[in-house]
């Protein structure tokens, strides 16, 4: 049978046919599907964590356990996940362990674009790359196996394109034949005091040899020799983009990127006239194809950063006088191949941020910002957020400025977090801030829900990803037990209130919280968001004065009028009656729709 499936659902369906037993995910752009899909099959012990180093635990302890088990993330995912990993590829596994890593060049829902080959070649483990839905599938089935037959994690690596596009799958049927899962002791292997890590670094090297040597034979490796003239090395998506520019040019399609199958690039090598490199980002295959002593060309006409697309490889390869498929097309000034209006990224209309953005802007506040939806706060026109590095570090930033400002300056300082990413590595800084006396106040934005990437659920939601209900984490009681005096809920709704909150939370020379109470107006469940009654703007009360357009709500639009001065409008098909705009009119023209 076959099926039109993206690369993240192939993933899951591949999951499911190597007989995988547990999967653990913490949600996030571009890897959130494969967990949303895995659900699909009842075999597989599907999981949200609260972040990355918690899921691929869970997935070390199943693996060590006996069961098979899959392990999804976006690329900075496995920076948080890299502890427990490095010392994974030391002890090896029982059942088979993958890591799914989903990076995202070109940074469409990501703070960086770095390249996790690195992490496969750092911690000497085997990395995969597909290049469409049905390597995706058959990748992790041979992920499995794999990592089973060399006693290794191994990492599948895929990259934005290839987790969301669609193409034909054909599908087969879950193996039966696996050993049930039996815990075996060997502390000997899976206990690393130093020790037994010198007896195992010698077995991962040897690993990574035994690899190399393998991959030359490799099914996923292989040669397709057409004119000589040029030779390009590629894989994943990158592939695909050289058989349409360059139909003609021999390939040598790499479906293992570490170890390099050194003897086939060799071989390959010896074939052809000119050799290429195609790979975005950086320059990991080049590289160690130079350390083999031969000549290659790559970074030398594609970028370092962002995608490679076809139209991108076609200017490269035009640019030295190559014959191309089709001519490049000429980018926009914005760097991309299409002149579409941009559309911007903006919060829901009805977003219980929106109103606390609005109010620290007016506060002159300094905010050290975190990852979520809530990022967007620092767009115009609400233009209040100072910083965001990495999920969770909002905390430990404004612990850090209050360490070295002036007395007076430490009074603006605020730090926002959402619930899922305080829970995901938030309450570890606000500990710290806790136990140093830092005089910062912490805002929770409390909206039941991991909305950015999909309103996936989390530890405080309630609900598990198989929709069982569960233990919801209590927020303020977390925060006074880690030693918080002043903690208090505030309807973000509430201008007033709002301001009123902050402002004396701000003046408190001791760390405080406030936690916004109020949900995400797409969560998922019914009766969480209510909506409320409509707003309407009476044309004769507007005096043009555009004060409600600080908020930058997509409901709110802005029309010519009779005269010279326009009048604002409130789109009722958007409007969710959320009623800050109305507070902000100081001409009582917003008032509620009959």
């Amino acid at each position: 049978m076959k099926e039109i499936l993206s690369g993240n659902e192939a993933i899951a369906r591949g999951a499911y046919e190597a007989g995988c037993s547990v999967a653990c995910a913490y949600p996030g752009t571009p890897s959130t599907e494969i967990l949303e899909n895995t659900i699909r099959y009842e075999e597989i012990n599907s999981s949200w964590a609260p972040n990355e180093k918690v899921a691929l635990e869970v997935g070390i302890g199943a693996s060590f356990g006996g069961g098979r088990a899959l392990v999804a993330m976006k690329h900075v995912g496995v920076n948080v996940a890299a502890d427990p990993l490095f010392t994974l590829s030391y002890t090896g596994v029982n059942g088979g362990l993958v890591l799914v890593s989903a990076d995202d060049p070109e940074m469409h829902s990501s703070q960086n674009e770095q390249d996790n080959r690195n992490y496969a070649k750092f911690a000497k483990f085997p990395l995969l790359e597909p290049a469409d839905s049905q390597e995706c599938k058959d990748f992790t089935r041979l992920a499995f196996q794999l990592s089973e037959q060399y006693d290794t994690p191994v990492m599948l690596r895929t990259t934005t394109r290839i987790s969301h596009s669609k193409s034909i799958v054909e599908l087969g049927e879950r193996v039966i034949d696996l050993a049930p899962p039996k815990l075996v002791r060997n502390a000997a292997k899976l206990v690393m005091l130093p020790g037994n890590a010198r007896v195992r670094h010698p077995l991962v090297e040897e690993r990574c040899v035994k690899l190399s040597q393998d991959g030359a034979t490799m099914a996923i490796n292989r040669l397709e020799l057409r004119d000589s003239s040029i030779g390009i090395i590629t894989s994943g998506v990158c592939y695909q983009y050289v058989r349409e520019i360059l139909p003609t040019a021999s390939t040598l399609k790499l479906g293992m990127v570490h170890p390099l199958p050194h003897d086939l690039i060799r071989r390959f090598a010896a074939s052809v006239d000119r050799l290429f490199v195609v790979e975005e980002l950086d320059p990991f295959i080049e590289e160690q194809v130079r350390a083999m002593g031969l000549a290659v060309i790559g970074k030398e006409i594609t970028s370092l950063c962002g995608e490679l697309t076809p139209e991108r490889l076609a200017a490269a390869f035009a640019g030295i006088g190559v014959s191309v498929a089709r001519p490049p097309a000429v980018e926009s000034s914005a760097g991309g191949e299409s002149s579409l209006l941009q559309r911007p990224p903006n919060m829901c209309p009805g977003c219980p941020h929106r109103g606390v953005f609005y109010t620290l802007k007016k506060l002159d506040a300094y905010v050290t910002g975190d990852i979520g939806c809530y990022t967007l706060g620092f767009l115009p026109p609400l233009s209040a957020m100072d910083t965001c590095v990495c999920m969770g570090a909002s905390i430990g930033m404004a612990t850090g400025v209050t360490k070295v400002v002036s007395p007076e300056e430490r009074k603006k300082v605020v730090a926002i977090i959402g619930d899922s990413t305080f829970l995901h590595t938030g309450i570890n800084g606000l500990m710290d801030m806790v136990y140093n006396q830092s005089p910062a106040t912490v805002i929770i934005l409390d909206n039941r829900i991991t909305a950015m990437t999909g309103r996936q659920d989390n530890p405080g939601s309630g609900y598990t990803l198989m929709n069982d209900p569960t233990h919801s984490v209590d927020l303020p009681a977390l925060c006074r037990a880690l030693g918080v005096r002043h903690v208090r809920a505030i309807n973000p709704f509430d201008l007033q209130e709002t301001r009123a909150a902050i402002q004396e939370e701000m003046n408190r020379d001791e760390p405080s919280v406030i936690i916004t109470d109020k949900p995400c107006v797409l969560v998922k469940r019914e009766g969480v968001f209510t909506r409320g009654p409509l707003l309407k703007v009476d044309e004769q009360a507007c005096s043009g004065c555009r004060a409600c357009l600080k908020l930058g709500c997509p409901a709110i639009e802005w029309r010519p009028g009779d005269g010279k001065i326009g009048k604002a409008y409130i789109n009722p098909q958007l409007c969710t009656g959320c009623d800050v705009c109305r507070q902000l009119c100081s001409f009582d023209a917003i008032g509620r729709a009959k």
